[in-house]
């Protein structure tokens, strides 16, 4: 093993610890556990252009939750979601049973579009008011809804699907479509784990009503404002934005960067709703916690992997990992990196996995007379896919847990052996099927 492998290994290994075994924040974490193994590997010269370079590539993604947060915090409060939220309590009928299952079935929906964060700002916003009103278990809506948008990342225009088919240079009846079977056992499997939260949450819940109903916010009670119609015309423009690459191909849009869409959306809706200085002023405040909270974890995360690719450490652990595999496993190969997919998104993102780790593995296949194509197969099982709502290695997952009000430390621990077991379930059905 490389001195820079072992690295990383060990900078990935203290983070994990730390986070998970001490109280120490995550934020501390991200910040000065690469630092310090940077420094430690004689790093230190170059250790600010690592951490600016990481910093870049999560700076959109950081405008954009910021604003984000804002507006929807904004819509929240104005009370343009009462009804929706009005009509999903009626429709689950206080039932936490019916309500895990919708937790379910609407990020699979939004989850369309292939992007893990607009999936988690659409579902959790959406989501959250109804949860808390039925007092449901807080870890259990960032739970379902990351084992959701997993499976549904392994669409084709998802991220790590489509980066299998360009480096082993194939298409989607080459990786996906024969792992489709199995991305529907993964989907009811995810269904069956929403109904077994929810007959507990029912269970313990026993008895308990809903005040949702009698609690509606002002704005029901009568005639609704001009607002609340101008707020509405306005989310739907920003969805509508947010998802144009579904109908780019019919309805010719220039495209606007996620983070612009929610700054212009802000700055109109701002002196809309909010009236006097002072208001506008409160209407910050009352978000900033939380505001705060996201995007400083997203820029630390940024830290993290920028010192993590740039010193060279992912690369070398990329290396180390594919160069290891025994002769004698040749058969069982593609259900080796199945298997393995999901935990190592917690070790390597997206881009080091399947440009670094999947070409090694798809070549080490062929030398042992094996399909490279059941590498790709095997790896969307769960590499960013099951694995990216639960990993530190992206800034969608800060977004989820974020937006729920939880901990990293809380929801990797509650949700890792479901999402596991969504990995275990798909790969068993690709096995049966001859695929991987």
């Amino acid at each position: 093993m490389s001195t820079l492998a072992l690295l990383g290994f060990v900078t990935i290994g203290l983070f994990l610890g730390l986070t998970l075994v001490t109280r120490l924040p995550v934020i501390s974490a991200l910040i000065l556990v690469p630092a310090a193994t940077a420094v430690a590997g004689g790093f230190s010269e170059q250790l600010g252009t690592f951490a600016l370079d990481g910093l870049k590539t999560v700076t959109p993604i950081a405008a954009m939750i910021f604003f984000a947060v804002l507006y929807f915090g904004l819509m929240l409060d104005k009370g343009l979601f009462e009804p929706m939220i009005g009509t999903i309590l009626r429709l689950v009928r206080d039932d936490p049973l019916r309500l895990c299952v919708a937790t379910v079935v609407l990020p699979m929906l939004v989850a369309l579009d292939g992007d893990g964060t607009t999936t988690f700002l659409i579902s959790v916003t959406a989501l959250l008011p109804v949860h808390r009103r039925l007092e449901i278990n807080p870890l259990i809506l960032p739970c379902l809804v990351g084992l959701a948008a997993g499976v549904m990342n392994m669409l084709p225009w998802g991220g790590p699907t489509a980066r299998a088919m360009a480096v082993l240079k194939s298409d989607i009846s080459g990786i996906f479509t024969p792992v489709a079977p199995a991305m529907m056992a993964g989907m009811t499997w995810v269904v069956f784990v929403a109904i077994v939260m929810g007959l507990r949450e029912r269970k313990r819940l026993a008895g308990f009503k809903a005040e949702a109903l009698n609690n509606r916010a002002e704005l029901n009670n009568g005639e609704m404002s001009w607002r609340f119609w101008f707020n509405l015309v306005l989310t739907l423009l920003v969805v509508a934005a947010l998802f144009r690459d579904l109908y780019s191909g019919t309805v010719p849009l220039p495209p606007i960067p996620s983070a612009l869409v929610f700054m212009l959306a802000f700055a109109v809706a701002l002196p809309v709703n909010c009236l006097s200085v002072d208001e506008q002023a409160n209407q910050l405040a009352t978000h900033a916690p939380s505001v705060v909270n996201v995007t400083a974890m997203i820029l630390a995360a940024g830290i993290f992997t920028g010192v993590l690719n740039g010193s060279g450490m992912t690369k070398a652990m990329a290396e180390m990992l594919a160069g290891n595999v025994p002769q004698s496993l040749a058969p069982w190969l593609g259900t080796m990196v199945a298997l393995t997919s999901m935990p190592l998104s917690f070790v390597l993102p997206p881009d080091a996995y399947y440009f670094g780790v999947l070409p090694v593995f798809a070549n080490t296949a062929v030398a042992m007379g094996q399909d490279p194509l059941v590498i790709g197969r095997g790896a969307i099982l769960g590499q960013m896919t099951t694995g990216f709502p639960l990993s530190p290695l992206t800034a969608a997952t800060f977004v989820l847990v974020g937006l729920s009000g939880v901990s990293l430390r809380a929801h990797q621990r509650f949700t890792f052996k479901w999402a596991l077991g969504t990995t275990i379930i798909m790969t068993l059905v690709s096995f049966a099927l001859g695929v991987i």
